[in-house]
């Protein structure tokens, strides 16, 4: 008994690895929010466009950006993206990268208005973090230096 119940089980494992690295299990919720249009975008105002509906920005300094002002290698710039106002959403654009938005954030009711990440930047450009509260958008700006190019540069 014991040993087909064994058998059974190493089966059953063995035929949900094989579905797993197949791909035939996704996480469905994960892959329906993926804004391909916005990460597809060339300039910051088609990319905001695409990913909030607008590119109306009002300068906010409740939004603070912690990042280098020189980053070494731009390949990996660390950012921290905190604010104090009641945010729906962050995400972080470059302007002179190839695809300015970097990355965005949906954040839940109860979620404190901070993110931290590192972003790949190909070369000196402008940082704009956008906060979107209150159906409108916030942002800040650092400039970072940057001295060997993340972007294939």
């Amino acid at each position: 008994m014991k040993r087909r119940t064994f058998l059974k089980g190493t089966v059953a494992g063995g035929m949900l690895g094989v579905a797993a690295s197949a791909g035939l299990l996704a996480p469905r919720m994960v892959l329906a929010a993926w804004p391909e249009k916005a990460f597809k975008a060339k300039t910051v105002d088609d990319a905001l466009n695409a990913l909030l509906g607008t590119s109306d920005l009002s300068e906010s300094g409740d939004i603070k950006i912690k990042a280098p002002d020189i980053a070494e290698n731009g390949a990996v710039v660390p950012i921290t993206v905190s604010t104090d106002m009641k945010a729906d959403s962050i995400s972080v654009v470059i302007a002179k990268n190839p695809s300015p938005l970097a990355c965005s954030f949906d954040l839940g009711s109860n979620t404190l208005g901070f993110v931290s990440t590192r972003v790949k930047m190909g070369k000196t450009s402008d940082l704009i973090a956008v906060v979107k509260s209150g159906g409108k958008l916030h942002s800040a700006k650092k400039t970072v230096k940057v001295t060997i190019g993340g972007c294939g540069g």
